[in-house]
């Protein structure tokens, strides 16, 4: 018998139910959607309607350098060993494997006091910010640097920490720390207001701003008189070249009763798509009651998270050695070496420039124009995506910001580009 088509499927029926569930009524309060996800969708448009464009991205922060031998066979080995008996493993220790640990506190924070057991390993900076966020209580206040990483604000309007948006475009609540070129992009806390937790970012996403030790003891001094906790970002610290920088803010004295840092292998490796970070929680830190905040965090890994791959930790292991540390550095002076180009065009063009030094961010004053229409322009004239300012709150209209992390090149036809372009 012949066979036969089968029947044409009847046409989807338009969904018209609702469930009797309330939405959260925080997320309403964002603005838009999150920047990264809108520039990807600005560049698609625009692919769409040209595709043939050649598109140079200098926009989001993502490693474009393969892997580097020695931390590859890390992670190659982790993997084949789950093949064999002797070398399988499943649920690991939640908060890291016990090497790991030591190895991170013993490298990375060597001599600043910091122990293995106040390592938490996990699947990313990122991540962790958002399970640092559930730390805190209702009521709590928080302050960001102006312009910042949007993911500090925007995890605090999905907790319910902050009111309406003001005329400003602030959100009422969070407390902004002005961070721009007339204060040295760091805040004068004579002209700050006090709030409970702190988010600070140096080597500075977006500015490309790095504090100095001054500057981070007067961080730590403000937070210890308020009774403050700073939330430091330190993910772009395998930048730092200068030895009288501070790559962690554990270096300062008294940030252990005071601080908790966040940290990741994404830059310092290439792990952007891997998936390896840590958070640092000392056992001095205590919140009112005198409870240990390394109690309450260590709760939030064990209920919300299972651990960080094996395989990836496998990795994480071989960038703490002699030779992994030398493909870290390697790297960061491949990426620093595009910053520079970088600078060095935009300087020529006339443009103030800030940042690309210790830092693989360059952030471009852009003399009064938009932000949002000089992306647009730059993608459209040079084919060359950018981020905008503004997209990292209110501070940073007026500036755009260019990533380092591209092929060396890119970062010389993107130059070229952008010299055409931008001519005046």
């Amino acid at each position: 018998l012949p066979l036969r088509a089968p029947p044409a499927a009847a046409p989807a029926a338009t969904p018209t139910m609702t469930t009797a569930v309330p939405r959260n009524a925080n997320f309403a309060k964002l603005q838009a959607g999150y920047l990264f996800p809108e520039i990807a969708r600005r560049r698609n448009a625009y692919l769409a309607e040209n595709p043939d464009a050649k598109i140079i991205s200098l926009g989001i922060g993502d490693t474009t350098q393969p892997i580097p031998k020695h931390i590859l066979a890390g992670l190659t080995g982790a993997a084949a060993g789950l093949g064999t008996a002797g070398g399988y493993s499943g649920y690991g220790d939640g908060n890291g494997n016990k090497e790991l640990r030591e190895k991170i506190a013993g490298v990375l924070y060597e001599g600043v006091g910091i122990s293995a057991d106040e390592v938490f390993v996990s699947d990313g900076a990122k991540c962790d910010i958002q399970r640092v966020q559930l730390l805190f209580g209702e009521g709590v206040s928080v302050a960001v640097q102006d312009p910042s990483y949007p993911v500090y604000v925007d995890t605090s309007v999905m907790l319910g920490r902050t009111g309406g948006v003001n005329s400003n475009s602030q959100f009422e609540k969070i407390v902004y720390m002005n961070c721009g070129p007339a204060n040295d992009f760091f805040p004068d806390f004579e002209k700050t207001e006090r709030a409970d937790v702190i988010f600070f970012c140096s080597p500075n996403n977006p500015t490309g701003a790095v504090a100095s030790r001054k500057q981070l003891e007067e961080l730590v001094a403000f937070a210890k008189k308020n009774g403050s906790i700073i939330v430091y970002d330190a993910a772009y610290a395998p930048f730092i070249r200068n030895p009288d920088i501070p790559k962690s803010i554990f270096e300062v004295e008294g940030a252990v009763e005071c601080a908790i840092e966040c940290n990741s292998f994404s830059k310092y490796a290439g792990f952007t798509g891997v998936r390896l970070g840590w958070t640092i929680v000392p056992k001095a830190l205590k919140f009112a009651d005198g409870t240990l905040v390394h109690t309450d965090y260590n709760r939030i890994m064990a209920t919300c998270f299972n651990g960080a791959s094996n395989i990836v930790q496998g990795g994480g292991l071989n960038c703490l050695d002699k030779e992994g540390q030398q493909e870290i550095s390697d790297l960061m002076d491949y990426y620093l070496g595009n910053a520079a180009i970088l600078r060095e065009c935009m300087e020529k063009l006339g443009y103030s420039i800030y940042g690309g030094i210790d830092s693989p961010y360059v952030w471009v004053d852009l003399q009064g124009k938009k932000s949002w229409d000089v992306f647009e322009e730059l993608m459209h004239k040079a084919q060359v995506v950018t981020i905008p300012g503004v997209g990292f709150g209110p501070g940073g209209e007026g500036f755009l910001r260019l990533s380092a992390f591209a092929s060396r090149d890119n970062c010389i036809a993107a130059a070229e580009r952008l010299t055409e372009a931008l001519a005046k």
